[in-house]
């Protein structure tokens, strides 16, 4: 009994962990105003620094339940639930009722706690998708260069839109790189169900108001799956 009621205390820490409003919290002290991606709104808008700073806090978040797990001795099925419930956390936040970020990068970082060999894999197609959206970006010669390190979104929609797929791929190659490589099952069960929690959210985030403004629910579907947003 006692060893459930801890697993209980880890899984429901991890969730309100990944639950805390850090973005917001920062973005309050540069007296900003966030909107849409939080992230991305907040390197916009704050500054690169600020930006990584929110970015390493995330990483943090998705880094502590499984240290704290391992750390504590618990099942490796329950220290895996614990990095599910911290991405979760961010995903659907108590604090903010349930709406939050798209759980990308506080995923990578769980995933990495709990398999490093398979993160490192899966960075690849991640990597390439970031060249591919960033190169564009820096050779804009319309915009000053403090423009161009904020990566806004570009004017010419013929510009690539690589990043979103990239990380659907990189996030897909996670649980099959583990079992490739004969880690256990709790893990890749982990990291396939990680996945999915992340495809779930993208592509349901904000989809009442869109529908709202468009009826056509296969094609914004399509596009929040390939470009996580509801239109090409």
């Amino acid at each position: 009994m006692a060893n459930m009621w801890a697993d209980i205390a880890l899984i429901l820490g991890a969730y309100l962990l990944g639950s805390l409003p850090h973005l917001s919290a920062l973005a309050k002290l540069r007296g900003i105003h966030l909107e849409g991606d939080l992230h991305i709104s907040l390197w916009r808008e704050g500054g690169r620094l600020i930006g990584v700073i929110g970015i390493l806090i995330e990483f943090i978040k998705g880094i502590i339940p499984i240290l704290v797990g391992k750390g504590l001795g618990f099942d490796l099925f329950i220290i895996a639930l614990a990095g599910l419930a911290a991405v979760s956390g961010q995903m659907w936040p108590i604090f903010t009722r349930f709406d939050g970020e798209k759980g990308n990068s506080i995923g990578l970082a769980m995933a990495g706690a709990l398999a490093p060999i398979a993160l490192f894999i899966a960075l690849v197609p991640i990597a390439i998708g970031t060249v591919i959206r960033a190169v564009p970006c820096l050779l804009d010669t319309s915009q000053s260069l403090n423009e161009r390190l904020k990566f806004s979104e570009p004017s010419n929609r013929s510009r690539p839109r690589s990043m979103p797929l990239a990380m659907a791929l990189g996030l897909l190659v996670l649980p099959i790189s583990n079992w490739w490589w004969g880690e256990p099952l709790a893990i890749t069960s982990a990291l396939f169900a990680l996945f999915i929690l992340i495809m779930v959210r993208r592509l349901t985030a904000g989809l009442r108001d869109d529908l709202k403004l468009n009826a056509d629910v296969k094609g914004i579907l399509i596009n929040r799956l390939l470009y996580d947003r509801s239109y090409r």
